[in-house]
């Protein structure tokens, strides 16, 4: 008999919740092949099988187990199953007398028929199958569906009520971490927000022009995230005190630029971080976004990934936000909010026009971020955003750089 226990996310973590369980107890399960999700307060990590054998589960999903503690077994001395011969899967209905034989028949679905009708719970013996030899295809539940689903046609004598229920379930580890991390930040930070708007038709339009290009030789797409990460970066180097922490009675300032990412992942708020990304191109800053966005959103993102970052960059804007005050990650001082982008009449050179604006807010410490220096940053990302062209130098006259002055 083989134990399998809780492994250990990372320092500092001493328990974990049993987020949920992929195999049933009883299940044969192989080697190396992953049977529950773990969640912590800081990510989302998954068990493996040690060995071959029969699952026998411990710990019920939900509960909160200790790190190193036994949560399942395997039995290594039970034998594999025999796997059918015939990959086609049957589903018996109750038997029923033919009417010409009297001998019992039993109905058969193709997969694609029993997959449809598990999920929509449909009585397979009132279905007639048209395949060969009676068989039930897809057609055939889906028809039977469209058959039996009643018709509504509302009138104005028609009266509804809503049903007044409700359902709770517990917090994971993950939503209570990062509840108990914002409120810490309102509690502890003298936090502050400040604003702008940025002219985004530089950018719209170099991407415009060259987003196929950049995609066939690059292999990824030119997003905004990719420009803003490095407008912060050469902000940042201006404004160092936006890119450090406060330790104590102690200000520690960072000579490299970690960006955290924040993104929207189904168990919450998760914030990957780019290492050193003011030395990485718009390529490589898109790739690194798109391969740690995808492991957040499917659990398989590590602490590792997720720590040590500087400062942070969130896009309300993809959700349609217009505006809003985003909250510190904490230990930094600083965080970058992006917004949606709207068409709106803007004054240029004395005339009106209609261009695409962006609003981005800068929410900081003001323990260690002076009004100046807050603003100061902002507008400089403003710039670097309204002149791409000087961003992709980093913040060189390209003309000089083009003359090696």
């Amino acid at each position: 008999m083989l134990e399998l226990k809780v492994p250990s996310p990372g320092e500092s973590i001493t328990e974990v919740q049993i987020a949920r369980w992929l195999k049933k107890n009883g299940d044969y399960v192989e080697k190396d092949e992953e049977i529950a999700e773990i969640d912590s307060d800081k990510a989302t990590l998954t068990l493996s099988a040690e060995a071959n054998g029969i699952l026998n589960i411990l710990v019920e999903e939900g509960q909160t187990v200790a790190v190193g503690n036994v949560v399942a077994t395997i039995d290594t001395a039970a034998a594999a199953p025999a796997k059918a011969e015939n990959k086609e899967q049957v589903l018996s209905a109750p038997k029923q007398e033919s009417k010409t034989n009297g001998v019992q028949a039993e109905k058969i679905l193709s997969p694609a028929a029993r997959k449809i009708a598990t999920e929509k719970n449909i009585m397979v013996e009132s279905v007639s199958g048209t395949g060969k030899g009676g068989r039930i295809t897809k057609q055939d539940i889906v028809s039977s569906t469209a058959k039996n689903t009643p018709s509504y046609t509302p009138t104005d004598t028609t009266i509804t009520t809503g049903e007044r229920t409700a359902t709770r379930e517990k917090m994971s580890m993950l939503r209570k971490k990062l509840s108990q991390r914002l409120v810490a930040v309102k509690n502890t930070t003298a936090m502050l927000t400040t604003f702008n708007e940025v002219d985004m038709s530089a950018i719209m339009n170099l991407r415009t022009k060259y987003k196929d290009t950049f995609k066939e030789k690059h292999g990824v797409g030119l997003g905004f995230m990719s420009f803003f990460t490095k407008a912060v970066c050469e902000s940042l180097k201006l404004y160092p005190a936006v890119n450090a922490y406060i330790d104590g009675e102690e200000i520690e300032y960072h000579n490299y630029y970690d960006i955290g990412i924040a993104v929207s992942a189904p168990k919450g708020l998760m914030v990957p971080v780019i290492r050193n990304a003011e030395t990485l191109t718009l390529a490589m800053i898109e790739s690194q976004i798109m391969d740690l966005a995808t492991k957040a959103r499917d659990g398989k993102i590590t602490i590792e990934e997720m720590t040590g970052g500087t400062f942070t960059i969130t896009n309300g804007g993809v959700f349609g936000s217009m505006l809003s005050t985003p909250i510190i990650n904490p230990p930094q001082a600083a965080i970058l909010g992006m917004h949606n982008i709207v068409e709106r009449p803007v004054a240029i050179n004395g005339k009106v026009e209609v261009r695409p604006i962006m609003y981005v807010a800068l929410s900081y410490d003001h323990r260690i971020i002076d009004g100046r220096e807050s603003v100061g940053f902002l507008v400089k990302v403003k710039q670097m955003l309204e002149d791409p062209i000087k961003l992709m130098f980093a913040g060189d006259d390209p003309s000089k750089k083009l003359l090696g002055l």
